[in-house]
């Protein structure tokens, strides 16, 4: 079926306005650039001044052209562009392709980027740009790039959009490892986003693997929905996402006019749709490579095959601190291997196969074989620095494609120095199936990546225990009001939405405190209930584990005294681990559940990690298992019992639903501590903003 972005980025006939002879100018690089692509469409480049551009016949005007264009390419200045675009609307064009910044000086309101975004959208025109470097589709072909590359056409199973120009440049122009389908630099997404490019890859059958360098997310609803339809498909997408800090986020939007938005709703939206997230380019490089041979991982960890004692040992080191398991080799195979290593190698996993290098691709051979066979091998990655004309490496090529003949698991080259002449002999290993990939963090952290997504796909899908009935609206009135829930009724909200939580209740004298401290039983947490105080122990607010009514009624005149009259009394919760609850309504991506260490380990241990609501037991058991910290003092021990991980984990899915259902109502939920013991979990406060509220303080 036709794509809506077919004018775009696969036309039948394009203009180029602004064509130029004149060498080095974007109206003259994009002819060039387009004949270099192989494209069969009709092309006409548009320029009064001259009959012929770069051997194409040249017209005076849109209007002279012989037939409609699907595109028109614009290579003219900022004060020209509006009037450009007209002309190309008016002709029928369906799509553009703006290289220019689109900033004006003394720009009128609104500003010229946002009137060509505008105007697009009425007339249903695609645009890549403006402010971009424009893009390649190898598969196509058609290239609409207005500056020079020393690339070919090849095209291939690598989908790669980049906000930033400089990283569209460097994958897409240095290294002949990757090999494109398309390659997009969206700009400024006038009119179409990179989830309108993104749905593009997806439909084209060659799409391995989706990579994204991304500042911001214009669209978000498209965005999700892309992501959505790459995890049906199984096609993983690795994300270099910016803007994590808020000097980089200001950053953004001075560039680019990017809301960059919150980066924990970011780590959530990706987790959920098992996006693989890097930090750097070189990340993002190898495992848009590892990804791109298509094979999948299979159950297991990493067999690793090398030649050398001392490398095996750095490779065991960084797999370790990398969270990489290795492959569990069973008796049978490490019997293969015995049977072929030269004496005084251990058959073992990682492998080092080097002896006195007598018939070394032999051997290789066969234990590159013998590991890559294992029941527990995920995939094998040999590590050796190869290089171009040396007959070690010659032999680790021809060892490789005897193993690919008789292999179903991805089989990858990893190097440990990234500065090899290896040029020719990468091409080669390429063509039989083999990525190289250069250095040895990278390639551990693609294979890290590649067991990740293959976690992801093997997920059983289980919704979300349901809102309870009536639960929204019977709050409704209550969160509509302007001003922040006490905690008794932060509680009572908790308890219709299946939470466990402690009794309370509130008074506002000594007589009504002992009076229900009597109604709860001892012993009692007392806490001030002041409207405006929300964090209590702040003002020193809290007295825990008071055990008769005199030193309770002592407590309670201190707090009147210094604080207010008004308290909550609860009663005190059974021991346990403290675990920190919170919810915020992220503007792009809704609800995103906060999940961590709690009370005063909040501060000192750090350990959060982020959910997007709703979710279920198990997605909320997966985030606990995240938090090492978290999870080693959940697990008990020195006299201390674990906590109950089952009732924990449903009790966080039942507070993600709470957040999703009361997400038109509330700004922030908070449940510092919920209290995770040997019999369950219990909610022992309440935090609850409504959006109509003041601002938290």
């Amino acid at each position: 079926m036709p794509h809506r972005l077919d004018p775009l980025m696969a036309p039948r006939a394009v203009a180029f306005v602004g064509a130029t002879p004149r060498p080095n100018s974007p109206g003259n690089d994009m002819l060039r650039m387009v004949k270099h692509s192989g494209f069969q469409g009709a092309v006409y480049p548009i320029n009064p001044k001259y009959d012929s551009v770069e051997g194409f016949r040249c017209y005076p005007s849109l209007a002279a052209l012989p037939e409609r264009v699907d595109q028109v390419v614009l290579s003219v200045a900022n004060a020209r562009l509006e009037s450009a675009l007209e002309d190309g609307i008016a002709h029928g064009a369906r799509a553009a392709t703006i290289f220019a910044s689109l900033y004006l000086e003394n720009d009128t309101d609104p500003p010229l980027a946002q009137r060509m975004a505008h105007r697009a959208r009425q007339a249903g025109l695609a645009i890549c740009g403006g402010n971009c470097m424009g893009f390649y589709n190898d598969e196509a072909p058609f290239w609409a790039v207005g500056f020079p590359a020393p690339r070919e056409p090849r095209p291939g199973p690598i989908a790669f959009i980049s906000h930033s120009g400089s990283i569209f440049g460097a994958i897409g122009h240095n290294d002949p490892r990757f090999r494109f389908n398309i390659c997009v630099s969206p700009g400024q997404e006038l009119a179409t986003t990179v989830a309108d490019y993104m749905d593009y890859a997806l439909e084209l059958e060659s799409t391995r693997v989706v990579g994204l360098f991304l500042e911001a997310v214009r669209d978000p609803a498209g965005f999700v929905s892309a992501l959505e339809k790459a995890a049906r498909r199984g096609i993983p997408v690795v994300a270099l996402k910016v803007g994590r800090t808020a000097e980089a986020a200001r950053m953004a939007l001075g560039h680019s006019g990017a809301l960059t938005g919150d980066d924990a709703a970011y780590d959530a939206l990706f987790r959920r749709y098992g996006v693989q997230r890097v930090n750097t380019p070189d990340e993002l490089a190898a495992a848009l490579l590892m990804f791109a041979q298509g094979r999948r991982c299979a159950p297991g960890g990493m067999a690793a095959l090398l030649d050398s004692g001392g490398e095996c040992e750095m490779v065991t080191d960084l797999a370790h601190e990398m969270g990489v398991p290795f492959a569990r080799i069973a008796d049978g195979t490490r019997q293969r291997l015995a049977e072929r290593l030269e004496y005084g190698l251990e058959p073992r996993n990682p492998l080092d196969a080097w002896g006195t290098g007598n018939d070394f691709a032999g051997i290789f051979r066969d234990c590159a074989k013998a590991l890559h066979d294992d029941a527990d091998t995920a995939l094998l990655v040999q590590f050796a620095d190869i290089r171009d004309g040396y007959y070690i490496s010659e032999g680790y090529l021809v060892m490789h494609m005897a193993l690919m003949k008789d292999s179903s698991k991805p089989v990858v080259l990893a190097t440990n120095y990234t500065q090899l002449r290896h040029d020719e002999l990468v091409q080669r290993f390429a063509a039989i199936g083999v990525p190289v990939i250069d250095g040895t963090i990278p390639a551990m952290q693609a294979v890290r990546h590649m067991l990740d997504h293959r976690d992801f796909l093997a997920r059983s899908p289980s919704p979300p225990p349901p809102a309870p009935a009536g639960a929204h609206e019977r709050w409704r009135k209550r969160l509509s009001e302007q001003r922040v829930l006490d905690e008794a009724e932060g509680l009572a909200l908790f308890a219709d939405y299946g939470i466990a939580t402690v009794p309370c209740r509130i008074a506002d004298s000594a007589a009504a405190t002992a009076q229900a401290a009597i109604t709860i039983g001892y012993p009692i947490a007392l806490k001030t209930a002041v409207p405006g105080i929300l964090h209590k122990s702040d003002v020193d607010g809290v007295r825990l584990n008071l055990g008769n009514e005199g030193v309770l009624l002592a407590a309670y005149a201190d707090l009147a005294a210094r604080l207010g009259s008004r308290v909550t009394v609860s009663k005190m919760s059974e021991k346990g681990v403290e675990v920190m609850l919170g919810a915020s309504i992220d503007p792009q991506f809704g609800p995103v559940v906060v999940i961590g260490a709690g009370g005063i380990l909040v501060e000192t241990l750090a350990c959060v990690t982020h959910e997007l609501a709703p979710f279920d037991a198990a997605s909320a058991r997966r985030a606990v298992e995240r938090l090492a910290p978290l999870r080693r003092i959940l697990a008990g021990g020195r006299g201390r019992p674990p906590g109950d991980l089952d009732e924990l984990s449903g009790l966080i899915a039942r507070f993600s639903v709470m957040a999703a259902d009361l997400s038109d109502l509330v700004a922030e939920i908070d449940a510092n501590p919920v209290i995770a013991g040997a019999a369950g979990a219990m909610a022992v406060d309440a935090v609850v903003v409504p959006r109509t509220a003041k601002k938290r303080p």
